[in-house]
């Protein structure tokens, strides 16, 4: 990983963000990891064409930056017998601070929802939710809007997962 970090922010100059510049090595174990984070360092190592400790020390450098924020495992939603995936359109017609952080903290206590994002232009967020069956999304939205006022919602099933991957482009 390159020592040199450069910043990146809005037009108004606030929240800069430090953007970490990789080389092809940091890249290639980043590939690997995101395909598999249960790969020993050896095979990591062999993968990219480095030795190990190396290899190790870029990781640790790679979590330092915060570029690896976490290693995690996924699981089949359907295995567990969530089959049911919601995209779930909100409008909202408040819009101080007091009801988005009612409204995060609302998100964030549900499991079912399985991301969150605030948007620009006409729907205000889109959340993606995993539940059993529309009976389980029902209690679900019942349960949400008896606790934060919400203007509007549209949810949407998916009939068919076409592509789902945590794999960022490197």
């Amino acid at each position: 990983m390159s020592a040199k970090n450069t910043e990146k922010g809005s037009e108004n100059g606030s929240d800069l963000q430090k953007v970490v510049q990789l080389d092809e090595i940091d890249r290639k174990i980043l590939r690997q990891l995101q395909q598999d984070a249960s790969l020993s360092l050896d095979d990591i190592a062999r993968r990219v064409g480095a030795s190990k400790t190396p290899v190790w020390n870029r990781i640790r450098k790679l979590r330092e930056a915060g570029v690896i924020r976490k290693q995690t495992t996924i699981l089949d939603p359907e295995s567990l017998g969530l089959d049911a995936c919601f995209f779930v359109l909100i409008r909202t017609s408040e819009h101080d601070v007091e009801w988005a952080k009612a409204f995060v903290e609302a998100l964030r206590a549900r499991p079912e929802v399985v991301e969150a994002h605030r948007l620009a232009g006409d729907i205000d967020y889109i959340l993606k939710v995993q539940v059993r069956n529309a009976r389980a999304y029902d209690r679900f939205y019942q349960s949400l809007i008896s606790e934060v006022k919400i203007h509007n919602v549209t949810a949407l099933l998916s009939m068919e997962e076409i592509k789902a991957t945590t794999e960022l482009p490197l």
